[in-house]
């Protein structure tokens, strides 16, 4: 059973945070919830969550704070602001940031709210909204590991593997590897797809051979299923101006760390191409038809031959939405 002792507020009731304190309010902690938007959070109101009209407001009133935001330039002041989580943060409190955001902000923020004898996590998650309506997320955790075991019960309401797996500034580094990696390769597969395209080769059939392979048996090529075969952008699964903020972290990391990244610059450089076309509102995987522009070749598949080719081998199957059931 939940602590109901145990307040929980939550700052940012967008797709994905609208689902985690549906999740949280549903397992019976009392909740308080704020967003720029005061509708947003109609849905918990009405289960009987609290609104509190300022993320100060919400600091003051609960044990446990999670914010759920689009990237570092909403959270920073959100956190520092006036009227932000700082101001008024209770000793022995704790933050949970679930934002994809900057290694040096969620550092800063840890720091501060230390010296108010509070405690701060990075804490990003990846499942996706599907994920985040089902429970079914990872949510990685860098920040105290007594602080965080205190807390876990609640991470445990809305995400089905939370992991604590190092000090803070460690869980952004785990999500900005996982997401960079995941859009790397994607831009990978639209170069190697083109050339296949070009040589000759039906999309599908190549698409049903390569799948095969070392690489294809561990599901890697199983995405392209959603949005790339079948021409399908809109509505996004992950839109790409969010992609943008996630590649755009992980290039800084490097940058600042001294590490080559050639692929991610170009990877970059490809998201800063399709949102100049003005994409940034469609599934980051538009971007991959650059590629195909710059190949002249075309890709797009019937959906019902896709879904074919995973139900050979019980593969899981592709929604309207891009996502996967």
């Amino acid at each position: 059973m939940p602590d109901d002792t145990i307040t929980v507020g939550f700052i940012g009731l967008g797709t994905m945070g609208a689902f985690m304190a549906a999740n949280i309010q549903k397992a019976g902690y009392p909740l308080v919830v704020h967003d720029i938007r005061r509708e947003a959070g109609a849905n918990r109101l009405a289960a009987g969550a609290a609104w509190a009209e300022t993320p100060r407001a919400v600091a003051e009133r609960c044990d446990v704070i999670f914010t759920s935001l689009p990237g570092p330039k909403e959270f920073e002041p959100v956190v520092f602001g006036p009227d932000g989580i700082l101001a008024g943060i209770r000793p022995g409190a704790a933050l949970f940031d679930l934002t994809t955001n900057a290694q040096a902000l969620v550092r800063r923020m840890a720091a501060a709210l230390a010296e108010k004898g509070a405690h701060g996590f990075d804490a990003p998650v990846s499942g996706g909204p599907k994920g985040a309506e089902s429970g079914r997320l990872a949510i990685w955790v860098g920040g105290d590991r007594a602080v965080y075991d205190r807390f876990k019960p609640v991470l445990d309401a809305f995400g089905d593997q939370a992991a604590h797996i190092g000090p803070i500034g460690s869980a952004t580094v785990a999500k900005l590897v996982h997401n960079m990696a995941g859009y790397a390769v994607q831009t990978v597969m639209a170069e190697v797809f083109s050339m296949g395209v070009k040589a000759g080769m039906d999309p599908l059939d190549l698409w049903a051979a390569v799948r095969q392979g070392a690489m294809g048996r561990r599901r890697s090529f199983d995405r392209l299923a959603d949005q790339f075969l079948v021409g399908a952008y809109d509505p996004p699964a992950f839109p790409l101006k969010l992609a943008h903020k996630d590649i755009s972290l992980a290039v800084g990391m490097g940058r600042d760390l001294g590490v080559p990244m050639r692929l991610c610059n170009l990877t970059l450089e490809e998201v800063n191409e399709a949102l100049a076309r003005g994409w940034g509102d469609l599934d980051s995987r538009v971007s991959m038809t650059l590629q195909l522009e710059r190949a002249n070749v075309a890709v797009r598949c019937d959906p019902a031959a896709v879904q074919a080719v995973l139900d050979a081998d019980g593969a899981p199957t592709v929604t309207a939405r891009g996502g996967k059931g």
